[in-house]
């Protein structure tokens, strides 16, 4: 007798903002020539915007020279048990000493990150050295889930929008459309 195979499955988009919305660690592609490179990255996320924040280094310069990337999140319970979104868009520098615009940007970004982490730019915060703020503009947004085959046979399909998520978020803008200038 052969085996039961889980199923596969593309995810909606309300999903995939429900994945982004629960999680707060994902890891951030980008290239610069022949190098690609994937960090682990802390996020809130937020009416098509991913905000974060870093260190001054390579990742920034990098980054200032091709703003590029792909952002992924997974949630893995098993090897046939999962759920991964993958993010295309365009990594933007936050200067909250800029525009009234990025001000407003930078304290809805460090709202969002207190959210996470209380003590985000205190006294008492635990990575001080992470003092530049970003966003992301989500362009394009996909996901997968594998669900076992026991879970299956058991009940059905499992939707993921059965996980508890946060309230819903407050937009601050939608994201621009994505250009590319070379």
């Amino acid at each position: 007798m052969r085996p039961s195979m889980p199923t596969f499955r593309s995810l909606t988009r309300s999903e995939c903002d429900a994945l982004l919305a629960r999680n707060h660690l994902g890891r951030l592609a980008f290239t610069f020539h022949d190098r690609l490179d994937v960090q682990p990255i802390h996020y809130a996320y937020e009416a098509g915007w991913l905000f974060g924040r870093t260190s001054e280094g390579a990742k920034l310069v990098t980054l200032a020279h091709d703003h590029w990337m792909a952002f992924e999140v997974d949630e893995v319970r098993g090897i046939f048990d999962w759920a991964s979104v993958v993010v295309h868009g365009t990594f933007h520098r936050i200067d909250p000493e800029d525009s009234p615009r990025d001000q407003a940007v930078a304290a809805r970004a460090v709202h969002l990150l207190r959210e996470i982490v209380p003590e985000t730019y205190t006294a008492d915060d635990p990575t001080p050295f992470r003092t530049v703020l970003f966003r992301i503009a989500v362009g394009e947004m996909t996901g997968r889930v594998a669900v076992p085959a026991a879970a299956v046979a058991a009940e059905g399909p499992v939707p993921m929008a059965d996980v508890p998520q946060r309230a819903a978020p407050q937009p601050i803008s939608p994201p621009e459309p994505l250009r590319r200038f070379r």
